[in-house]
């Protein structure tokens, strides 16, 4: 005797298999999708790092023990990391000594990485940065601007920062984010173009201007370290702010080639070779000795 089974699981197999090919026809990166936890996960940082006691007030309160490295090198700071509180500001923070006997002056590279794997929904460490003296006294402090670039590593990507030391009485380096810096911004650069459909670019949540503001927030990934030529090419080239709208390349040539007239001339024109403008091609079918 033959057994029947009964259709209506076999539908249903059918069905969701038909609804997952129609899921993976839609499929976004994993980096750019958006959060399935529905909290702004910004507001839960900020919320973990006041909620936090804090373990030092003063410069003097921080151990310098570790060097400042030769080459930047990765921090993570969050959950699990001391928290200072400088001038009523609760900060995650790093404090280096600082090599003796280097070369003044010299620069301290800084790179932050995108905190997120949403763009739309991702921030940064902003870094605030105060150099002491042997006697734990202030002598420079500076919110460090964070500056795009792109390159073609992840050495030499992120958000890109350095700070110069230039003082013989320097010797520490302590490293936070003042209160400002943790409601500021940085300028980000990210073409949607590469997404064509208007449905993938709104579950991106992109603009399609395709810059963003990135805001800072209390903890991340950073990188410090001495300045290394890596870094110093990406510090260099990195994007800080909207590049200013031009008047267009012909324009510019206009203004910038020293022709009398300022306008541009094609060869064979009324004013190039055999023409009669203000600045006509010299004749050179005659070799020089014939």
């Amino acid at each position: 005797m033959k057994r029947r089974f009964p259709a209506l699981p076999l539908i249903l197999a059918a069905g969701m298999l038909l609804a997952g090919c129609h899921t993976v026809k839609n499929l976004v990166p994993p980096n750019l999708r958006p959060p399935e936890n529905t909290d702004d996960p910004l507001k839960q940082a900020q919320q973990r790092l006041l909620d936090a006691s804090p373990c030092c007030t003063s410069f003097a309160d921080f151990s310098y023990q570790d060097l400042l490295p030769w080459q930047p090198q990765p921090y993570t700071l969050g959950s699990g990391s001391s928290v200072a509180n400088i001038n009523g500001t609760h900060s995650y923070f790093l404090a280096f000594r600082l090599p003796e006997g280097a070369k003044l002056p010299y620069r301290v590279a800084f790179k932050s990485e995108l905190n997120g794997r949403w763009l739309k929904s991702s921030y940064l460490f902003a870094p605030t940065v105060v150099m002491l003296d042997s006697g734990f006294q202030p002598i420079g402090s500076d919110d460090i601007s964070l500056c795009e670039h792109m390159g073609w590593s992840d050495a030499s990507s992120g958000a890109f920062g350095a700070y110069t030391v230039n003082s013989k009485q320097a010797r520490y380096l302590l490293i936070y984010s003042s209160a400002d810096q943790q409601k500021g911004k940085t300028y980000w650069e990210q073409s949607p173009t590469a997404f064509s459909t208007q449905n993938t670019q709104a579950t991106l949540g992109m603009d399609a201007s395709g810059t963003f503001s990135v805001p800072h927030g209390p903890d991340g990934t950073i990188w410090v370290g001495m300045m290394d030529a890596t870094y110093a090419k990406a510090v260099d080239n990195a994007i800080c702010k909207k590049p200013e709208s031009g008047d267009g390349v012909l324009n510019t040539l206009r203004t910038a080639l020293p022709w009398g007239d300022g306008n541009v001339h094609s060869p064979g024109s009324a004013t190039g070779n055999g023409g009669t403008g203000t600045n006509p091609v010299p004749d050179t079918s005659k070799a020089a000795g014939s």
